[in-house]
């Protein structure tokens, strides 16, 4: 079996409490490590605007976990999400060898710097 990069973002109800966001985030890691995975990075975007409302709800706490995997891993979690009322959303992707080196380098805090650089040139001229 081939293993894969993949990025997910999922969207937990706004009513949930810090230590309800952070136990049913845990709950979602716990689920990709069981099934072999490996959790490169987690991102907690906080509290946002939704796009429209769902569930009657316009905000919503969002979340971005990159990993890799292999065979019905992205089957798992999603199952894992849609069984979950507290996850009003979710999308995941997989990655090509160009997204996971943008998101290495979006990390590595590599793409301010290079428009800093520029803006420096600019202003040096």
């Amino acid at each position: 079996m081939e293993v894969r990069n993949y990025e997910t973002v999922f969207i937990l109800t706004p009513v949930l409490n810090e230590s309800q966001v952070q136990e049913t985030v845990e709950k979602f890691s716990q689920v990709l490590k069981e099934n072999s995975a490996d959790i490169i990075n987690t991102e907690a975007w906080g509290l946002k605007k939704l796009a429209y409302p769902i569930q009657k709800k316009s905000t919503g706490y969002y979340f971005l976990v990159e990993f890799t995997g292999a065979g019905n891993i992205v089957d798992t979690l999603e199952l894992a999400f849609r069984r979950d009322e507290r996850v009003i959303r979710f999308l995941t992707t997989v990655l090509d060898k160009h997204a996971v080196s943008y998101n290495q380098r979006r990390r590595n805090g590599e793409m301010n710097q290079q428009k800093t650089k520029k803006e420096s040139e600019a202003v040096a001229q």
